[in-house]
């Protein structure tokens, strides 16, 4: 598992930015992402960084971005393989059907950093044999499979990845269409102490360490000031911060041309300049005028 050159042959133009990259990864979780782990690195906290579901890289991009010297990028993800079971395989056919592939996304994170990162191209579930050192990961993001079973596994291959005060994100923890996401990480938080920190619409930031370093963390940042709204919250006893992002300023509406002045006809020009009672009887004259045309 080594990190490789350049390999990939863009099919299409490259991305401009990372928001051109199709996804997922809106921008109140960017800018947590970013302010996270950026305040790790402030504060001396090194370690490697893990993603469990790529898609096509717009959440990679900026992991690599974050990564401090001798840290590493690890990604897994199925990409175009097959998957081995049938409900997997369902839902890959979908959610994804043929956007999904490993060269798409290597071209991606290519177009923003000189190397890719370290890629396993296999179901997250192989990441439980060990192949990530314990406790050596400061950040994990899940973002693969939406099933229950595989969620719960992903979570596992979390806690025994991150160091003591590492930090784990959860994707679509709370959408209708992904109950088994949701039913996994609460039931990590009631039955194996992981520890809610930060929820965005998206995104269930929790650790197994200590909440109140990160939430530190979090608030030396002033969100509302930005517009941000951000809320507290206890659930059953234990301070949770929940993050939004501002809204989008509506669209103004696209600016019409001028409307062209009429253009006068000597008729109508000499009706304007004539006194009002001329003017009344003139249109009344020509009026008449008409009625006998027509």
């Amino acid at each position: 598992m080594t990190a490789a050159v350049v390999t990939a042959t863009p099919t299409s133009p490259p991305p401009q930015r990372p928001q051109d990259i199709p996804g997922w990864f809106f921008h109140a979780d960017r800018e947590v992402f970013g302010h996270l782990l950026r305040a790790q690195t402030d504060a001396g906290t090194a370690g490697d960084l893990l993603e469990l579901g790529s898609y096509l890289g717009r959440s990679a991009v900026l992991l690599g971005d974050l990564l401090a010297p001798g840290e590493t990028l690890t990604v897994c993800d199925l990409f175009d393989s097959e998957a081995h079971d049938p409900e997997n395989a369902a839902e890959m056919a979908m959610s994804y059907r043929e956007t999904l592939t490993r060269r798409s996304f290597e071209a991606n994170y290519l177009a923003f950093h000189p190397r890719l990162p370290q890629i396993v191209q296999a179901p997250t579930s192989v990441l439980a044999d060990g192949r990530i050192p314990a406790g050596s990961c400061r950040f994990v993001h899940i973002d693969a499979s939406h099933l229950y079973e595989h969620v719960a596994g992903d979570i596992e291959v979390a806690r025994a990845a991150l160091a003591e005060d590492g930090l784990v994100a959860l994707d679509d923890y709370r959408q209708p269409h992904t109950p088994g996401v949701a039913a996994a990480v609460w039931r990590a938080v009631v039955t194996s102490g992981l520890r809610p920190v930060l929820l965005t619409p998206e995104k269930f930031y929790g650790t197994w360490g200590d909440p109140a370093a990160a939430q530190r963390q979090l608030l030396t940042r002033d969100w509302r000031a930005e517009g941000y709204h951000l809320d507290e919250e206890t659930i059953a006893g234990a301070r949770v911060y929940r993050l939004a992002a501002p809204a989008e300023p509506p669209t103004a509406p696209a600016p019409q041309p001028p409307t062209p002045p009429r253009r006068s006809t000597p008729r109508r020009l000499a009706l304007d300049l004539l006194p009002p009672i001329a003017t009344r009887t003139a249109r009344r004259v020509l009026a008449a005028a008409r009625r006998r045309n027509s």
